[in-house]
């Protein structure tokens, strides 16, 4: 055999490995997860009845599909009937201005969804708005950062929980509108999410900016950048690792503090859907709950998944981000 081929066969034996590794031993510990599942789902009996399996949550996922097509058609029908009811008053009168009323149908399981991804979205949009700027100064003025850790040490650790009441009576309190752009569930949520998710990114871009190599800097003296110059091309782009760090773990939280919000508060989204199933106490009720566990599992992990995905393509050391 020529070295050439030996080569070759090293190279086919090293792709047949990685795709075993990459694909099959995944697939491996799904199906021994999902059989552990049945097998000790069947042996729990809660006041609802035995715990659900993997094939009752299949059919109860099933379920809220075509619990979510039934109420979009009965949306339908319902903008629908206004419709012909203008149509037939305008015949009678083309004067008359109709006035199209906003469905008020029950929200299913992906309506909630989607509430829930939009005010995490923003609680955690927000949070990055003030936690970077101020991670900056602080990693680029040892004095800020003297002045402000006492403050940071004190609040990062407090739980949703303590803040959701107090974040609830200011909303209440100050948000004071006839015709509102927001609702009052939506900006508690929103609020409470950004209170406990900021402290990661702020503390992981302070460190970054403040470990920014001398020779950087010296750069940056040599060169006679001005501050901002500074800032946007030697220490963000030295910071970044660290920075998105920092994102990903306060976008990991910031969704965890949004369902215990949302159960908490019973504000619109994962969090209430979950909290309305143990309250109703129906036979469907656990397997639809364990339905949103493994929802929500899911959609934390698409959003690392993404930030991760961010974080590559804006990065300049590819070494640095982790998986």
């Amino acid at each position: 055999m020529t070295l050439s081929n030996l080569s070759k066969a090293s190279l086919k034996d090293w792709l047949s490995t990685f795709t075993i590794k990459k694909a099959l031993f995944p697939v491996i510990g799904v199906l021994v997860f999902l059989a552990l599942w049945q097998v000790g789902a069947s042996r729990v009996d809660t006041s609802l009845g035995t715990f659900p399996g993997p094939v009752v949550v299949y059919e109860q996922w099933n379920s809220l599909i075509d619990d979510h097509q039934r109420e979009r058609t009965k949306e339908s029908q319902f903008y629908e009937r206004q419709e012909k009811r203008i149509e037939a008053r305008q015949a009678k009168d083309p004067s008359y201005v109709g006035k199209i009323r906003s469905y008020t149908g029950k929200p299913t399981f992906f309506d909630q969804i989607f509430t829930s991804l939009y005010t995490v979205l923003a609680g955690f949009g927000l949070a990055t708005l003030i936690a970077i700027p101020v991670g900056i100064l602080i990693g680029l003025n040892s004095s800020v950062y003297s002045a402000l850790n006492p403050v940071i040490q004190v609040f990062k650790p407090v739980s949703p929980l303590a803040w959701l009441p107090l974040v609830t009576m200011v909303v209440s309190a100050s948000y004071v509108s006839d015709d509102p752009m927001f609702s009052k569930s939506f900006l508690t949520s929103m609020f409470t999410v950004t209170l406990c998710c900021m402290w990661p990114t702020l503390i992981n871009t302070a460190v970054g900016v403040a470990a920014v190599e001398k020779d950087l800097l010296n750069v940056s003296k040599v060169l006679r950048l001005g501050w901002v110059t500074h800032v946007i091309k030697i220490v963000i782009p030295s910071a970044i690792p660290l920075m998105f760090t920092g994102l990903r773990l306060s976008l990991g939280i910031a969704w965890m503090v949004l369902i215990a919000a949302e159960m908490l508060a019973q504000n619109p989204g994962l969090g209430k859907f979950v909290w309305d199933e143990f309250q109703n106490g129906s036979s469907n009720s656990l397997g639809r709950i364990m339905v949103a566990v493994l929802m929500i599992g899911f959609i934390g992990f698409v959003l690392d998944r993404l930030m991760l995905t961010v974080q590559r393509y804006v990065s300049w050391d590819k070494t640095q981000v982790l998986r």
